[in-house]
């Protein structure tokens, strides 16, 4: 299984990153073990939470580290994961928050959900953008001198804050952000492309990219408003149902017969040969969508893909 080194870390993950989004949502407990055995089991390694998943259902989140900590505990297999988590989000019971108060306690709330002594790499999930960031990065100092985290991350985070908090960490004043995890996927290129990419070659991060299947649209099974019922999550893909979207699509379906493969493989194919990527974040609720997430590993694009691919998506 081919790993990558996450930034100037010392951890090295497989190159899919397990997205724990949907534990204890559109997945119960047995069936999040499920996947997460199946995961695990094609040699993977690299899990993704929040502290707030899923608080869109009991109002606060929890949830899902909570089912991942009661799967490490029941597998025993903690020195074999590497977990990412995040803090910061909102929820019914506070707003975005970064300040140094909310993370020294969230980080023990997420270490005692997770039923573990260290979170792997910590995320600023979203910023507040209120928060100095040195706050932040001083709370973030003093949680990796306890021991409780390895390494820290960015996720929803402003160019400016990002250049500010990179530079501080440059220049060893505080810890430095070892990886970044932007909304990035063969429909939203533009932002990340143009605008995080240059930092993210200047800095040398790693980038974890959400949504990379764009909320299941890459997968080829929404082509039409009456197919967005299909799923809990099949409401975000409508804004992808325009000329370009159905234009990429007849390409996923073109590139995926020729490779006899899924759509979806193709789309996380494309993915992972852009430069930087480590692992795209990728959730699955059954046993065909984890392997159209196995085979996107294994799949080798030609030169024409790329090309098409470009084309369609730009």
């Amino acid at each position: 299984m081919e790993k990558i080194k996450i930034g100037k870390t010392d951890l090295q993950v497989a190159r899919i990153n397990l997205g724990g989004n949907v534990f204890g949502w559109t997945l119960n407990e047995e069936q999040s073990f499920e996947i997460l055995d199946d995961f695990v089991g094609e040699g993977f390694d690299f899990i993704d939470t929040s502290n707030s998943y899923s608080w869109w259902v009991n109002g606060k989140g929890g949830q899902s580290e909570t089912i991942i900590g009661n799967w490490m505990k029941s597998r025993s297999n903690r020195g074999k994961i590497i977990i990412a988590t995040k803090v910061g989000s909102e929820t019914k019971e506070h707003p975005l928050d970064i300040s140094k108060k909310h993370i020294l306690k969230s980080v023990d709330e997420s270490l005692q959900r997770l039923q573990t002594d260290y979170i792997d790499l910590y995320y600023t999930h979203f910023d507040d953008n209120v928060t100095p960031v040195e706050e932040t990065l001083s709370a973030y100092d003093e949680v990796i001198k306890a021991g409780k985290v390895k390494y820290i991350a960015a996720s929803n985070v402003s160019i400016e804050r990002l250049k500010k908090s990179l530079e501080l960490g440059k220049n060893a004043e505080y810890p430095m952000y070892q990886a970044l995890q932007p909304h990035y996927n063969l429909v939203e290129r533009t932002k990340y492309e143009t605008e995080y990419a240059p930092i993210v070659e200047e800095y040398g991060l790693t980038v974890f990219p959400y949504w990379s299947l764009a909320s299941g649209f890459l997968s080829g099974k929404y082509r039409s408003e009456a197919d967005l019922g299909k799923s809990t999550r099949g409401g975000n893909s409508k804004k992808y149902l325009n000329a370009k979207g159905l234009s990429l699509l007849e390409a996923l379906d073109k590139i995926s017969k020729a490779h006899n493969t899924q759509q979806a493989s193709v789309a996380l194919a494309w993915l992972l040969a852009q430069p930087h990527i480590g692992a795209p974040i990728v959730s699955a609720t059954s046993k065909s969508q984890l392997k159209a997430i196995v085979d996107a590993t294994n799949l080798k694009l030609n030169t024409e893909d790329f090309i098409l691919l470009d084309e369609r998506s730009k």
